[in-house]
Order: C-alpha cells, then structure tokens, then sequence
C-alpha cells in the first residue's frame, strides 16, 4: 500500500503556488528550502524526483506590483515571465546546497497533444534524470492560450507522472488531506485512502483554489484518478508533511493505484487534449465506436461543429449532445460535410482512393463515456 510511497525509485512531486509563496506574491524562502530539503534527502537515498511546481505568476505579483493574481491572460503571462526566473533561482540555490543541479522544463498542453513534442519531452526529461539532473517542471504560461492550457499543475503533474513511468506521484498543497466535508466544518472527516469513485459518493470536493493559485481540491482529486487510472499510486497531503509522505507514513489521503499502465498516446487524447470541435453522431455510429470499438466512417455522421484541421483531435457527440469520445481525425473540417452519409466506397468512386478510409481510425479514438 503506502509503501510503494517509500520505495518508489521514480517520484514525482507537485507543490501549489500557496505552498511556496507569502500572501504578498512574494518567494517565501523559508518554504522552499523545506521542501527542497525533503526532497534532497530523498534523492540521496538513490530515488529519482521531478519536481512540478506552480508559484511563477504568484511571485512575479511583486515584482509587477499586484496585489492579486490576475484576471486577464495577457497580465497573467506577464508575472509569469517574471515570475518563473525568481522562481527557478530559488531553487537552484536552494539545491545547490546538496549539490544538485536543477533544470527548468516549461510544457504546454499543446506540447501534449502533438506526439513528436510529447515524445521530445519524455526525451528531455528522461535525460535530464540520466544526467542526476532535478527537473523542475511547470506549465509555460508564457505562451499558453486559454483555448489550449493545462489550467492548474495538478493535472499536468498526472500527466508527467505517466510520461515518465513514475512510480508515485505525490501532491503538496496547503491542506493536510482530502475530507468528507470542508475541512473548517466541524465533524468533518479525513478520508485515509480512496479505493475507487464509490469512496467518493457523498464526498463534498471544494472548487476554489487560493488566491495565487488556480486550483481547488476537485482538480486534485481528478489528477488522482487520471494518475491512479494508470497505475501510479498517489498521496496528497500539505507541504509540511512532504516527509512523512515520502515516507510512507499514514498522513493526508492515499489513492490506490486501480489501473495498468495504458498507452501514451490514449492518456493523452483523454486528459491532454480538448476538441478542436464536434462530430455529431447518430445511434448507431455511437454504438459502433463506444460499444463495439469500431472505426468513425463518414455515414455515421450527422453533423460537424466547429473549425479543425486533419490530425485535430475532435469530440464525438451522440443525437443528444452528450460527449462519448475523442478522436484525432482524418480530414479537415470544411471537408466533412460532403462526405456525410455516404460510404468509404461511393466515396473512393467518386472523389478518389485517398477518401477509402475512416473519419477517425479506432487506434485514434478514446472513450469519454462508455455509458451513453
């Protein structure tokens, strides 16, 4: 149980933007040479750690002379271009003192979902280990769009966990576990470990984030599954018990790890990717793809939403609306149309061999929804 925690060889850590930072927006350095200090400690046992880490727009606020995070984007990548070199200098003097190097791995939701920028950077960060390196990795909020954007590090902690076959993924925050209730509301309860959704039945998961960070304990408990889903076990506690979960030790909530490893690319299309736009299916085209696991042909769509390009990944919408899948498909949208309702071969009869094939291959298609 916890003690694929503590013997874990590959582990990665998050840590929350309200972990590492005063109120002010400033670096709180006290705050990051604890933590660096667990975490050298860990790495001299021989364990290999990557550290995704928020706080690059909380402590550019200073710098910039905000007293609040920002609303608009544009302010946002701002602090954050200030921000994220404050931040990297922090650590690499604090571990300096250990005599660890650190390396700065900036991603972008986009670096997920296009496979030669998401194989790159298992690449990079699989050499960066190799090398003794720490990497310190965070989303590049420099150049991220609202369109295409991680929106919190506790997902893209999940997500870099799988790339990098970590064997534990520990999440730090300001709270010490994960509670039946809110956890200033007397009687509630703290949940030890979550087993699966059921554990979940009835659990009051706050939405809000603190306010230099952009999540809230619901993005949390979802990094959990998108990780636990893939075979990696998962502790989120506070900070200051970063030790004790390293450790082993029973302190804030374990998620059972409850799949295998699946592939990469399947994860991805799932948790890293938002539809470019919709495809519209009948019943029986949704049957064929969530039930059967069929190929998307063109007569099995209704209608298509939206502005994509061949390769895009795309939601695959049943008669009422509901999402079932995503796939990356074949053709770009304004091709679509003209081929609705007809089949591969009417169509490589009329347009050409190049139009025998599928609107999205089976090997290209996740399931959202297996229950539609």
């Amino acid at each position: 149980m916890r003690e694929q925690i503590s013997a874990a060889s590959r582990v990665v850590v998050k840590v929350g933007s309200s972990s590492l930072t005063t109120p002010q927006g400033t670096i709180d350095v006290d705050r990051v040479d604890a933590l660096v200090d667990v975490l050298a400690a860990r790495r001299r046992s021989g364990a290999q750690i990557v550290l995704v880490s928020s706080g690059a727009i909380a402590a550019g606020l200073g710098p910039l002379g905000l007293s609040a995070r920002p609303r608009d984007l544009a302010t946002q990548q701002a602090a954050a271009s200030v921000g994220q070199g404050v931040l990297v200098a922090r650590y690499t003097s604090s571990f300096a003192r250990y005599g660890l190097r650190v390396g700065q791995v900036l991603l972008t939701a986009d670096d997920m979902m296009r496979r030669s920028h998401h194989a790159n950077a298992q690449r990079t960060l699989d050499r960066l280990l190799e090398l003794g390196i720490v990497p310190v990795v965070n989303e590049n909020d420099t150049v991220a769009t609202d369109e295409i954007r991680f929106g919190d590090n506790d997902r893209l902690a999940a997500l870099v966990a799988h790339l990098t076959r970590a064997e534990a993924l520990v999440l730090l925050s300001d709270v010490d576990a994960l509670y039946d209730g809110p956890p200033s509301r007397a009687g509630s309860r703290r949940l030890a470990e979550v087993r699966g959704v059921e554990d979940l039945a009835g659990v009051e998961i706050g939405r809000n984030g603190s306010a230099v960070g952009t999540g809230g304990m619901v993005t949390k408990v979802q990094a959990a599954r998108i990780a636990t889903g893939a075979g990696i076990p998962v502790v989120l506690t506070a900070a200051a018990h970063a030790a004790q979960a390293l450790a082993g030790a029973d302190v804030g909530t374990y998620f059972h790890p409850g799949g295998k490893h699946p592939g990469t690319r399947l994860l991805w299309l799932a948790h890293a990717t938002t539809g470019r736009g919709r495809l519209v299916l009948d019943d029986g085209a949704v049957e064929a793809v969530v039930t059967r696991r069929k190929s998307l042909l063109p007569a099995g769509v209704v209608s298509v939403e939206g502005e994509f390009a061949a390769g895009d990944p795309v939601d695959l919408c049943g008669p009422r609306g509901r999402v079932v899948a995503r796939g990356l498909v074949n053709f770009d949208a304004g091709e679509i149309p003209g081929l609705l309702g007809r089949s591969t071969r009417e169509l490589a009869s009329s347009l050409g061999p190049e139009y025998e094939r599928e609107l999205i291959h089976r090997d290209d298609i996740v399931i959202l929804d297996s229950h539609s």
